[in-house]
């Protein structure tokens, strides 16, 4: 007797533990997008992130939703490197959102996150191991208030990192076993903090290496003549491998590509050139914009469902973008409607709904669209500096 109630309590944990997750995203969608005022919108979206740098969501590994429990045992439910790209866009969001407010809570909400990931001698309490994390270095580096000397042994490992995953190569590669491929997904980790981090600390070699990170990507990852991103391509045969046109693989581009442009300094004799990757880049992301303001996950095919975290990358390169004159009305129209869409699919909380999960390989890709931090943080960062 003891044995079936045991046996049944333990069915039961199971299935609450698939269930739970299921109703709550059911019942916080009822009433979506109800906010239509901007400013309202900028509030929710920001209480939302403060809340989610206190205590950020678990993005899952796999889009499993049967007998979760079994990948929590193994480990395959979560991973710190995915969770870290996640804070880093929270980060860069609520810095945005103090420059526009001067809120002081969300600057003392940062400092204490910080306090939390950096030790009192400046190294990180959880060294970063993978590239996935050198994004989040950027959201600390960039962040003006911070005592940038101290934390200077916490970018220092991010460069000897950087270093070590591009070993004798010219580029540097996602991850120590990927060395045959280069990925999107690396510019828009590393090539920020790089520029950053080299004009800050007088490394130059820091600073070519973006530059050259991007400049090769732009030789063999780009679709010819139409400047639209590949997944990947393999270093040997210098081929694309994986989807042109997938929707979070551009948002990497952009945000590579507009946050390096955006810290180089304007006598860098390679500004010129990357300005007019902006433009081509700008122009191909409007032509695949949607009439609703989003952009699929496979922008190439009407039939994707849209991704929110598509929507807030491209609006933040685009409202960057919009700087330059011969971009500043298309980019800002173009800006605006990709807002009204992530006010659209806002969920009452202020949580930014239908994001594409994480990508397991090249070539699958998740069908999973729920909340991302990520989103919710380039989101705010965009209404935080419209102009």
């Amino acid at each position: 007797m003891i044995f079936i109630l045991v046996l049944l309590l333990l069915v039961l944990l199971v299935l609450l533990i698939d269930w739970i997750p299921q109703f709550n995203t059911w019942q916080s969608r009822i009433k979506i997008g109800q906010v239509t005022d901007i400013k309202q919108w900028q509030s929710v979206v920001t209480q939302k992130s403060q809340q989610w740098l206190k205590k950020t969501p678990t993005i899952k590994l796999t889009d499993n939703s049967r007998l979760i429990i079994i990948d929590l045992l193994r480990g395959n439910y979560k991973r710190d490197a995915i969770q870290h790209w996640q804070e880093a866009a929270l980060v860069l969001g609520l810095t945005a959102s103090y420059a526009q407010t001067k809120n002081e809570k969300i600057k003392d909400q940062v400092d204490a996150y910080v306090n939390r990931k950096i030790k009192s001698d400046g190294n990180w309490v959880n060294p970063i191991t993978e590239s996935d994390g050198v994004i989040l270095g950027y959201a600390f580096i960039q962040t003006p208030w911070l005592e940038h000397q101290q934390l200077q042994p916490a970018y220092d490992s991010l460069w000897h990192l950087i270093k070590e995953l591009k070993g004798e190569h010219t580029t540097v590669t996602y991850k120590r076993h990927t060395q045959k491929f280069r990925y999107v997904d690396t510019l828009g980790f590393i090539c920020p903090f790089l520029i950053e981090y080299g004009q800050k600390f007088k490394v130059p070699e820091a600073v070519d290496l973006a530059i050259a990170q991007i400049e090769e990507f732009n030789r063999y990852g780009l679709y010819p003549n139409q400047f639209i991103p590949c997944h990947t391509y393999a270093t040997q045969t210098k081929l694309p491998v994986g989807l042109f046109g997938w929707g979070r693989g551009l948002g990497w581009y952009a945000i590579g590509l507009i946050d390096a442009w955006r810290a180089l300094d304007d006598s860098h004799p390679k500004k010129q050139e990357m300005t007019q990757w902006v433009e081509q880049f700008a122009r191909m992301a409007m032509r695949f914009q949607r009439d609703n303001g989003s952009w699929g996950w496979l922008i190439l095919q009407d039939s994707s469902r849209s991704d929110s975290s598509t929507a807030a990358t491209l609006a933040w390169f685009l409202t960057n973008a919009a700087i330059l004159p011969s971009l500043e009305t298309a980019c800002k129209q173009s800006t605006e409607k990709a807002l009204h869409y992530l006010m659209k699919v806002t969920r009452r909380d202020g949580a930014i709904d239908f994001s594409q999960g994480d990508t397991k390989a090249i070539g699958i890709h998740s069908q999973e669209f729920d909340i991302l931090p990520f989103t919710q943080g380039f989101a705010l960062r965009t209404v935080s500096t419209l102009r």
